[in-house]
């Protein structure tokens, strides 16, 4: 019986396109239609915000779920279309690297150190930082065009801290109620 070279080649090619095709190639595409649109700022940057956290002692953050540094930043929204009533404005927040406990996980050089986002009128929870739960705050009164609220981060004991550099991002949208 003679083999044909063609026919394995041909069935190996047909295998690789079958496996790439049942990959997770998948793009997801969000959106949302509003009545409502703003310009959002971060302590009065509309863009690139950085919130620097103070130094902290490596023996402030000596024991898991130390916490330190707790720093505010405002969210702001303005030029909104004023309402004949209030309108509530959802912040949602996706945090990049997160860690299995839903803090921000440090890409800098500091050990055993996280960030934490939380609302200081509530500070005992954290903020949802998978994007699933928009953080209330954010309050549009009847009549305005501006709003603004604080939230807060903090470095976050994961054990024993060591010195160096702490780094981590959030990536915002704000949702129209």
């Amino acid at each position: 019986m003679k083999k044909n070279p063609f026919r394995a080649e041909l069935f190996m090619v047909a295998t690789a396109v079958s496996i790439s095709a049942s990959a997770d190639n998948t793009i997801k595409f969000q959106g949302e239609v509003a009545n409502q649109t703003c310009m959002v700022s971060i302590n009065g940057n509309e863009s690139d915000a950085e919130v620097m956290l103070p130094m902290q002692r490596a023996s402030g953050l000596a024991i898991a779920g130390d916490t330190a540094g707790d720093t505010e930043f405002t969210l702001s929204v303005s030029g909104c279309t004023s309402t004949e009533t209030d309108a509530a404005i959802n912040t949602v927040f996706v945090g990049n690297n997160l860690t299995s406990h839903g803090r921000i996980g440090n890409t800098g050089t500091a050990k055993n150190v996280t960030l934490r986002l939380f609302d200081p009128a509530a500070p005992a929870a954290a903020l949802d930082l998978t994007g699933q739960i928009g953080g209330p705050g954010l309050s549009l009164a009847a009549g305005t065009t501006d709003a603004s609220h604080h939230f807060a981060v903090q470095y976050y004991a994961e054990g024993p801290s060591t010195p160096g550099t702490v780094l981590g991002s959030v990536q915002y949208a704000i949702s129209y109620k």
